[in-house]
């Protein structure tokens, strides 16, 4: 009968929240809590790093895949890999900048040499119809200040490019140091998110399949859609004798990367300029290829290169999208869409445990 009590008040202290079980339990999930917060300071300057290291991942893991094949050694595979990846990606985007800075400074001296010599106004004048929209823009702005300003700021950017050019490589180099552990080491990577996971091992799938969607998504159905809508816009704008072909083609395709937005917002006010030129017909060719080419490459192309993968109200994809651009900047097209689908899948996962206990509290 002692012994009894005995474990009985045992059990009590046992289960009392100043025991000292319960106690060492708090700590140790206390100092774990600062630990992962300490983690994320650390970890925040090397998000953009790690978006875009997952974007090439995903991007290149059917070569990386087809390299293991035929490689039995995962360091050269995953070398081979970053170094196609590098030819393909670093080398076009560093001409492309280049290119892009020079056609920025010389259109804005363009632009600035109309504007002060007035030649904008007797593009107007030359056309009754619209001539007093020319006299309203006259009398609300002042365009050569704002002219002014803009080559200013425009100038003061591209030297700033220039010299943060060091900085840029190095998060570059980063992105493909950690690019080649994400393909050498995906496996094991996994494997450890899902032992550190509370979630089921069919839920971790699924939350990786959803990840793997989603950036598959936005670099083929986004990025992939808004390059080819900028390449034809930018090959309209050179053939039409345009000036900055490779600058507005480039504008074209960022504009397009953001939902509701779109390439239209450079080609229609360049076919306006054309028709103020007079030159109505280049004007009227750019129109039908802005919109018949341009605009419907979009509906073309996306379902072939995404399908079924990924479906996102658009209003939660320019969410995401936007959000994440404002939040942590160009990395933010990678993150913004992924973190709202994590969450998404969380959130089902949750309700479909609900769902189940309630089904199993019924029938009880």
């Amino acid at each position: 009968m002692n012994e009894l009590k005995t474990k009985k008040i045992a059990a009590l202290i046992e289960n009392d929240w100043g025991s000292r079980s319960h106690v060492h339990t708090l700590l140790l999930m206390a100092v774990t809590v600062v630990g992962i917060y300490f983690c994320y300071r650390l970890a925040a300057p090397f998000f953009p790093v790690f978006a875009w290291a997952l974007a090439l991942a995903v991007l290149f893991a059917p070569l990386h895949r087809w390299l293991e094949s035929k490689v039995k050694h995962p360091n050269l595979a995953a070398t081979i890999c970053v170094l196609v990846a590098a030819l393909i990606v670093v080398v076009p985007a560093t001409f492309v900048a280049e290119r892009i800075i020079g056609e920025a400074t010389s259109g804005a001296e363009t632009f600035k040499t109309m504007v002060e010599s007035g030649e904008w106004r007797r593009s107007f004048e030359g056309h009754p119809l619209i001539a007093p929209v020319g006299h309203w823009i006259d009398r609300q702005f002042d365009l050569p200040g704002m002219v002014n300003t803009a080559t200013s700021w425009l100038t003061s950017t591209a030297a700033s490019f220039v010299q943060e050019s060091v900085l840029q490589l190095i998060g570059v180099v980063l992105t493909f140091y950690i690019f080649f552990y994400f393909l050498r080491d995906r496996a094991a990577a996994l494997e450890s998110l899902r032992s550190l996971s509370p979630l089921s091992e069919a839920d971790m799938n699924r939350m990786f399949d959803g990840v793997n969607d989603t950036v598959y998504a936005t670099l083929y159905g986004t990025f992939a859609v808004a390059i080819v809508q900028g390449t034809l816009g930018g090959l309209m704008f050179w053939w039409l004798g345009l000036p900055a072909p490779l600058l507005w083609g480039t504008v074209m395709a960022l504009l397009a990367v953001v939902p509701v937005l779109g390439a239209f917002i450079i080609w229609i006010p360049a076919a306006i300029f054309l028709f103020l030129e007079g030159s109505g017909g280049k004007a009227l060719l750019l129109t039908l290829w802005g919109a018949i080419v341009v605009g419907g490459i979009d509906n073309l192309l996306y379902p072939i290169l995404v399908g079924r993968r990924l479906k996102i109200h658009t209003v939660l994809a320019f969410i995401s999208i936007v959000g994440g651009l404002i939040v942590f900047g160009p990395s933010g097209l990678i993150l913004g869409p992924v973190i709202f689908t994590v969450t998404r899948l969380l959130l089902e996962i949750w309700s479909s445990q609900n769902t189940a206990e309630q089904a199993k509290g019924k029938a009880g």
